[in-house]
């Protein structure tokens, strides 16, 4: 069964270990600090942490720290090679963290990984939730993330009040693999949903048309929403600093595109996307925004024979 709250809880008095600081997990941490949670950080840029500090966070000198100091650890990781390599898995190291600590892990990977990671944890006294997170930095900055849960439920219980500082929605998705699996099939619709505005915008600025009348034109109608409101903008002006990278929508749509196949399901929109995100990494965009891949279909068109794109 699926479950949601809106998140009204207070934070935790206790302390919150905090690993990976990246572009969402930066101000994810922020929120956390300035909601009043102690909060102990590391990541292994050290310039990442200085806002923190200034937040009121501890800034810790290395992994073992925070887990010596916090019972409950948030990981914000880019992958699952870097989730190993910070929780030292495959090493002695492993048990000796994550005994009688309980994980928290909000970044993407597959629920397959998710699963045995939980596997290791438990066996090593540990206990684990995944907790993937639905939104861009615009969403973590206002704390207006979306976690979609998996795990036991007591141990859900206990980790879901300290993410109300983080998400304005909490949503219980059964065990450990369901929550990253609907994590997958938002993602799905999201990175769809992306690579069709993208081919929208081009299919109007190949015809000439008024790029500002198109946002005013979807700004009044029924597919007006955060996501176009934050997206066109970007578009129109080629404003390609990152929010979220197309590496990481990469990254997800091949994410997705494995579960599919395992399952044996057909993913058409998805393999389409997927192709374009790459070539939109391939030419180096990789940490630019995801509405960088507008520029694969534009390398599509000028192959056609087509016009060049706007500058």
């Amino acid at each position: 069964m699926i479950d949601s709250v809106k998140c009204s809880e207070s934070p935790s008095s206790n302390p919150i270990g905090f690993i990976g600081l990246g572009v969402m997990g930066q101000p994810m941490a922020l929120n956390l600090a300035r909601a009043g949670t102690q909060l102990i950080v590391w990541n292994r840029s050290l310039a990442a942490t200085e806002s923190l500090r200034v937040a009121g966070a501890s800034v810790a000198a290395s992994v073992k720290d925070v887990f010596e100091h916090a019972r409950i650890v948030i990981l914000m990781l880019v992958n699952e090679a870097a989730l190993d390599a910070v929780l030292r898995r495959g090493t002695p190291e492993f048990a000796a963290l994550v005994t009688g600590r309980t994980v928290v892990s909000m970044g993407s990977n597959s629920p397959e990984y998710s699963r045995e990671l939980a596997a290791a944890i438990n066996e090593a006294g540990g206990r684990y939730v995944e907790a993937p997170v639905s939104g861009s930095r615009k969403p973590a900055e206002a704390g207006q993330l979306v976690s979609m849960l998996g795990g036991e439920p007591d141990t859900i219980m206990e980790v879901r009040p300290l993410l109300a500082p983080m998400c304005c929605e909490t949503v219980l998705c059964g065990p450990v693999g369901s929550a990253l699996l609907m994590k997958l099939t938002v993602n799905l619709f999201l990175n769809t949903m992306l690579a069709g505005l993208a081919e929208a915008v081009h299919f109007a600025d190949q015809h000439g048309l008024d790029l500002s009348k198109l946002k005013q034109t979807i700004d009044a109608g029924p597919m007006d929403c955060d996501f176009t409101r934050v997206k066109l903008p970007k578009f129109i002006t080629r404003d390609f600093a990152v929010q979220a990278a197309t590496s990481d929508a990469y990254n997800s749509t091949s994410l997705i595109a494995a579960a599919a196949r395992e399952a044996g399901i057909a993913s058409p929109l998805l393999d389409l996307s997927r192709a374009l995100y790459g070539e939109s990494v391939a030419q180096g965009h990789g940490r630019l925004d995801m509405v960088s891949v507008i520029t694969a279909i534009e390398a599509r068109t000028l192959a056609l024979g087509a016009k060049a794109p706007r500058p």
